[in-house]
């Protein structure tokens, strides 16, 4: 069992998390500082947003899947390996808000991708705001490829 992550900076985080509640019919299942996340069940989503400046339209900060186990981010690690792709490997990373084991990828479109277990909750954001989760990651594939 997995689900597709899509995460937004938006401009505006309360209008945002007011507008997704009622387009999913849902409440975040997490709120912190400039962050919310909702983990929906239909469609199986894992909606993220961070807050980004306000004179800036929304836009897309990263894609991912959720798997549910440290086993499986191993095994996607090894199947995106082998398919010579380009993997970056961060584990007990704190992203966020959650402690997270995870591998990064880029898509043809340079978009970042991860494949990501939550293993608990972190106090932070854990990467700089101007970055969030991928910035670093994203550097670091583009330079290995």
């Amino acid at each position: 069992m997995s689900r597709v992550q899509l995460a937004l900076r938006v401009a505006d985080l309360e209008g945002s998390v007011a507008f997704y509640s009622k387009l999913f019919d849902a409440e975040p299942a997490k709120r912190r500082p400039g962050y919310a996340n909702f983990a929906i069940d239909q469609p199986p989503l894992k909606l993220v947003l961070i807050e980004g400046d306000t004179d800036q339209p929304t836009a897309l900060d990263h894609l991912g899947v959720e798997v549910f186990s440290t086993d499986e981010v191993a095994a996607a690690t090894r199947r995106l390996q082998e398919s010579g792709l380009v993997t970056l490997s961060e584990d007990d990373t704190e992203c966020c808000y959650a402690l997270q084991d995870k591998v990064w990828v880029r898509g043809p479109g340079n978009e970042p991708w991860e494949v990501y277990v939550v293993k608990g909750d972190a106090n932070d954001l854990g990467k700089p705001v101007d970055s969030v989760c991928c910035a670093a990651s994203a550097d670091s594939i583009k330079e290995r490829a």
